[in-house]
């Protein structure tokens, strides 16, 4: 059968990511993709729940359940499992920070979508786990993981520290598991974690009460127009994280006049590119200061350089769920143009790559890469598809 339109060449992609152990993050084997990995599986994950498609909706099952059977024992959550042997990757210099949020994340999203709980009831010993590693990762009891660098998805980017977009994932994880079995304590930490979010990441907030002493004058240069991409004993990240603003719209962490802000930096980035947006913004250059902390922090090849891959790359994955984002909150039109981007992107050489350079719009990592199909299939979705992930009463 001819395979026709964008959304349909999305699903089949995610059909040959399938296995009996979960989705792949890319139907070949380069650099160890070809793996069940916990963020990308998740996603994807989520996406297959969106499609209906029972088939998909199978591998999103036997994907949550490779990622709980393979959790260690001290509760963080594999980087990567091996379908055919089974072994589990629990990260290289460091370990994932943002896992143990997205393996909640993709249970939840699976109890929700599919109204079934059997996932759930099996999982609830590796829920708490995962809670109380996090827990943990405060290190000092003030509500706020400290992510190391290459902690979260970006692992050859320049952050480490308070991360937002960590920060987000866990509170989006404790609201879906108090929205399913309603729990004072969830409720009370997922208000806490967010109280500290106001205060700390947004430039000039409120009866702001700084984390530590050193964040009052180092906010002096943040931006007032978005969210703190993140901060450390030594730094703030001033950079435009587009992964952060975009859950704090969904999440709706924001006021009215915090949410109009942050769409409007998205809209002047959006008629700067024209295309999609690209992951962090501006790119680091050669010769920056924060180059040299990009130029050792690789795996297999040094890919940020300037526009490519995590400095300045364009990712379909990313740019999905900021469609859904930007539909949330009404910008239909900017969301159908971004939508229109990432097929295009998509439909590159039949490549589906993982990301694109930030000016010429090329194919720039690993090719048929799964969770650019979910970016796609993400982006097609009606928002009150994921009103079940999103909405809550707060």
């Amino acid at each position: 059968m001819e395979i026709s339109t964008d959304y349909e060449k999305s699903i089949a992609l995610l059909y040959q990511a399938s296995t009996p152990s979960g989705f792949v993050a890319a139907v070949r084997e380069q650099d160890n993709y070809k793996r069940v990995w916990t963020r990308d599986g998740v996603i994807t994950s989520i996406a297959a729940l969106l499609s209906g498609d029972k088939k998909l909706i199978e591998t999103s099952k036997a994907t949550i359940e490779t990622l709980f059977d393979h959790q260690h024992h001290l509760g963080f959550m594999p980087s990567n499992v091996t379908p055919e042997s089974g072994e589990a990757s629990y990260g290289g210099t460091c370990g994932r920070a943002d896992n143990p949020s997205w393996a909640v994340i993709g249970l939840c999203a699976y109890t929700l979508l599919s109204n079934n709980l059997s996932l759930w009831e099996k999982y609830q010993t590796e829920v708490e786990k995962c809670f109380a590693v996090m827990e943990s990762w405060e290190f000092n009891g003030k509500n706020l993981i400290y992510v190391p660098q290459s902690g979260d998805w970006a692992d050859e980017y320049i952050q480490h520290g308070y991360i937002l977009f960590d920060q987000l994932l866990r509170v989006w994880a404790l609201k879906l598991v108090n929205k399913i079995d309603p729990s004072k304590q969830q409720a009370d930490k997922a208000i806490q974690i967010v109280n500290s979010i106001k205060q700390n990441y947004w430039k000039n907030a409120e009866n702001q009460q700084a984390y530590a002493p050193n964040l009052k004058h180092q906010m002096i240069n943040a931006s007032s127009h978005y969210w703190l991409m993140g901060f450390n004993p030594s730094r703030i990240y001033k950079y435009f994280d587009l992964q952060a603003n975009t859950f704090s719209l969904l999440l709706n962490l924001g006021d009215e006049s915090q949410n109009q802000k942050v769409i409007d930096a998205i809209k002047t980035l959006y008629n700067t590119k024209l295309s999609m947006l690209p992951s962090f913004y501006p790119t680091i250059e050669e010769g920056d200061a924060d180059m040299n902390e990009l130029k050792n922090n690789y795996a297999y090849s040094f890919r940020n350089k300037p526009n490519f891959f995590h400095n300045g790359g364009l990712w379909p994955v990313w740019n999905g769920w900021l469609v859904m984002a930007l539909k949330k909150h009404g910008e239909n039109e900017l969301a159908e143009k971004i939508s229109a981007n990432i097929n295009n992107a998509n439909a590159m050489d039949d490549c589906f790559n993982e990301c694109f350079h930030g000016l010429l719009k090329t194919p720039c990592g690993v090719n048929n890469c799964t969770w650019s199909a979910a970016g796609a299939v993400l982006a097609q979705q009606d928002f009150k598809s994921f009103e079940q992930i999103f909405n809550f009463n707060d």
